[in-house]
């Protein structure tokens, strides 16, 4: 079989015969005598695309043949039509020459390695082994930016293990007489690189590097090339008309002004609720124990929220049990899950809260603990919250009577 995907990885339709048809699964696995489909790589995905008008779903290699598995089994076997999904190809050789630059200067300008890339169609990254800042990330991105900018034709040959040592490549070494793929880009890149490129640094039109996060001593670096860097950019730039609407301002600076304010506003708000909510469950605490169940001298609130606001609900038990002597039982119900929140007084050492909510969450299929004051956890089955309330509330009211 020829294998011509290195020769022109331009080539998107061609004919072929087919030499062999192995069925798998249910799956036909078809020889060609030549094909332009890339196999794939650990870092390129494999082409698609259709054979005889029937859609080819994956191309991989195996002992020197070259297989593009099929769901149909092909009838006609000479002069068959086969087409390559172009666009899904294209992006990802721009995505490979994005890689390979970004690479390259991350480790020529800050010594840091690419330990693992990844492609798919709408997100590509490659993790470095460095923990990278901001500054450093915008250097890197310019510099692979000036070099596709700077149109710079691409060139790929096979090299022998002498070859490679004149070139100063490292970290591979041919066996015997075996040639290995090699890369060149001006004297800035010179290395093995088994998947594709295209042929000129221009064509991946523009590299940006659009998030990066901290993954322990690494760092992932997300990024775009060609035509998935203009969508981006297109889609982006229309978010930010409709902001600039919405804010009733025409540039960037005063929408920052704007969106500032607003946030100082917010804040300002939100302070104020917490102090409104504050002063709202010191009233309804007091109507709460007003009316609280009483025995042997203790109080126990049960109730059951639906859709209750958590962290003012805690707010209102943690209040409760401020007072002496008081048991609160309270359960949290969402349309998918339940929430219960177990507390009692500091002078009250008649139940454990911990050791009470482990008993009854496992009511509604659920996990969590606490202290012996106070205890939370949440579960899965809300069909069952009131069984669950109730079987606390009874065995608290046990231990008051004994």
């Amino acid at each position: 079989m020829e294998k011509l995907y290195y020769e022109n990885p331009y080539m998107n339709e061609f004919t072929a015969e087919i030499l062999n048809i192995v069925e798998k699964d249910n799956k036909y696995h078809v020889e060609l005598d030549k094909t332009y489909f890339y196999p794939g790589s650990e870092n390129m995905p494999c082409d698609t695309g259709e054979i005889t008008s029937i859609p080819v779903i994956y191309v991989y290699e195996n002992a020197e043949k070259v297989y593009h598995v099929l769901e149909t089994k092909p009838i006609k076997i000479h002069k068959v039509k086969c087409t390559i999904n172009w666009s899904k190809k294209y992006n990802c050789m721009q995505h490979n020459l994005g890689k390979a630059l970004l690479s390259h200067y991350f480790l020529e300008l800050f010594n840091a390695n690419t330990v693992k890339f990844h492609y798919e169609d709408n997100y590509t990254y490659i993790d470095i082994d460095k923990i990278i800042t901001f500054d450093e990330i915008k250097r890197v991105e310019e510099m692979a930016n000036k070099i596709v900018f700077n149109n710079i034709s691409i060139e790929s040959f096979y090299a022998t293990k002498s070859e490679l040592k004149k070139l100063s490549v490292k970290k591979v070494s041919p066996k015997g007489n075996e040639k290995i793929r090699v890369v060149k880009i001006e004297d800035i890149i010179i290395a093995p690189y088994a998947e594709l490129l295209t042929n000129s640094t221009i064509e991946a039109q523009v590299i940006k590097i659009v998030k990066w996060e901290t993954l322990g001593k690494n760092t992932r670096i997300e990024f775009l090339c060609g035509s998935r860097a203009v969508s981006d950019y297109i889609l982006k730039h229309e978010y930010i008309k409709s902001m600039f609407n919405l804010l009733k301002c025409g540039n960037e600076k005063d929408a920052l002004a704007k969106v500032q304010n607003l946030r100082n506003e917010l804040n300002d708000a939100l302070s104020e609720k917490g102090v409104l909510k504050a002063q709202v469950a010191e009233y309804e605490v007091k109507e709460i124990l007003n009316s609280s169940e009483n025995i042997n001298g203790v109080k126990i609130i049960k109730n059951i929220f639906d859709n209750g606001d958590l962290k003012y609900i805690n707010l209102l038990a943690s209040k409760l049990v401020f007072y002496p002597k008081t048991i609160v039982l309270f359960a949290i119900k969402t349309e998918d899950k339940a929430q219960l929140i177990f507390m009692c007084s500091k002078d009250l050492k008649v139940i454990s809260m911990n050791l009470l909510l482990k008993d009854a969450i496992t009511l509604i299929d659920g996990k969590g603990g606490g202290s012996d004051f106070s205890a939370q956890g949440g579960g899965k089955d809300n069909n069952n919250l009131t069984s669950c309330i109730e079987y606390a509330y009874k065995k608290v009211c046990t231990h008051l009577q004994d």
